[in-house]
């Protein structure tokens, strides 16, 4: 099984007033999922990356996950202190399913809450075509 990815904005922060010498919510949440990610199996199908913006600035904190031939779920309006417990719930629904395709009644609370797109997966019978 391909490994999955968790992309997340490290420059995302919901205040623009804050301080230079304080991390950004995106970081925070990122530290979050890495500590929380002790599960061995977690962490042999999913890669969390940290992205230095997915540009969605008016709507942090923000958060997607991709894998080959299923579909990206990206995620704004996080909260960071609810965010990573529910990431890594979901991380679990998406490198468990064979199509990436989870039911929005299957996400974690603290994501139904959240701004959500879904993209299509790009097939790689199809890629060759449009080289």
């Amino acid at each position: 099984m391909p490994k999955s990815t968790l992309f997340v904005c490290q420059s995302c922060h919901s205040n623009p007033d804050r301080p230079k010498d304080q991390p950004t919510d995106g970081t925070l949440l990122l530290n979050q999922l890495k500590t929380s990610a002790s599960n061995p199996l977690q962490s042999e199908h999913l890669n969390i990356q940290a992205v230095g913006c997915l540009w969605t600035c008016g709507q942090p904190c923000s958060a997607a996950f991709s894998a080959p031939d299923k579909p990206t779920y990206l995620f704004t309006n996080l909260l960071p202190d609810t965010a990573a417990t529910a990431l890594l719930q979901f991380s679990q629904l998406y490198c468990d399913s064979n199509t990436g395709d989870i039911p929005w009644k299957q996400f974690p609370e603290a994501l139904q809450s959240a701004s959500i797109a879904k993209i299509p997966a790009v097939e790689r019978s199809r890629l060759g075509s449009w080289i």
